[in-house]
């Protein structure tokens, strides 16, 4: 990569992708909410800001996520479900990267090779789904994956080395996770970060607008 836009760049993944990049001799431009005031979930904020960019950018990486929201995590059950929390994982987890593609288009080259990649999560896959519970999330993340899924088809009739790309980035130790790992495997943000990039290396245009693992394994929808 040479130029790179690091969308969520002072979160655990999103701070690790930006020096991980610039350790690999990329450009990197960090936009967050807490550091630049951009609020994926605020069309206005997310116009405004891509706006004030020059590009072209051949990676824009939206590392923007969240499974607690307002005091309200994950739900263990159907009767735990409320419909604000729902909206809020939705803002967050699907329409913030959506906005964020809407409005970076003209920051992609049209010719040459340039990633979109958003982090996704496997339990946002239907198909891999054998536990249930985690409502809202599911469903953000799934939601997540059929947007980009869509986008990386219209994407394609104008920019036709673009890859659109959802990313699993496995069990990460970061704040966002730690009420919710127990004894699971975690990595480090920075062993995450050096995994994603290779994957984001290794995707052809013809993998526009798929679901993949943090080892390049597609994951069903």
């Amino acid at each position: 990569m040479r130029q790179a836009l690091v969308v969520g760049a002072t979160g655990g993944i999103g701070a690790a992708l930006a020096e991980e990049l610039a350790r690999r001799g990329a450009g990197v431009t960090a936009l967050s909410r807490a550091r630049d005031g951009f609020d994926v979930t605020n069309e206005n904020a997310v116009e405004a800001g891509l706006a004030r960019l020059d590009g072209p950018f051949d990676l824009i990486f939206v590392a923007t996520g969240a499974l607690e929201l307002n005091g309200k995590g994950p739900e263990k059950s159907l009767k735990e479900l409320e419909p604000r929390a729902l909206v809020d994982q939705f803002a967050v987890n699907c329409l913030g990267p959506a906005l964020v593609l809407k409005h970076a288009r003209h920051l992609m080259p049209r010719r040459e090779r340039a990633v979109f990649a958003a982090l996704s999560a496997r339990v946002g896959s239907i198909g891999d789904n054998g536990k249930g519970g985690w409502y809202s999330y599911r469903v953000a993340k799934a939601a997540l994956n059929q947007m980009l899924h869509t986008a990386a088809i219209e994407l394609a009739r104008t920019h036709r080395e673009a890859i659109v790309a959802a990313l699993h980035p496995g069990t990460v130790a970061t704040p966002l996770t730690e009420k919710f790992v127990g004894d699971h495997p975690t990595v480090s943000p920075a062993e995450a970060a050096g995994r994603l990039l290779e994957v984001v290396e290794g995707l052809k245009p013809a993998q526009s607008g798929g679901f993949f693992d943090y080892a390049g394994r597609e994951i069903p929808w």
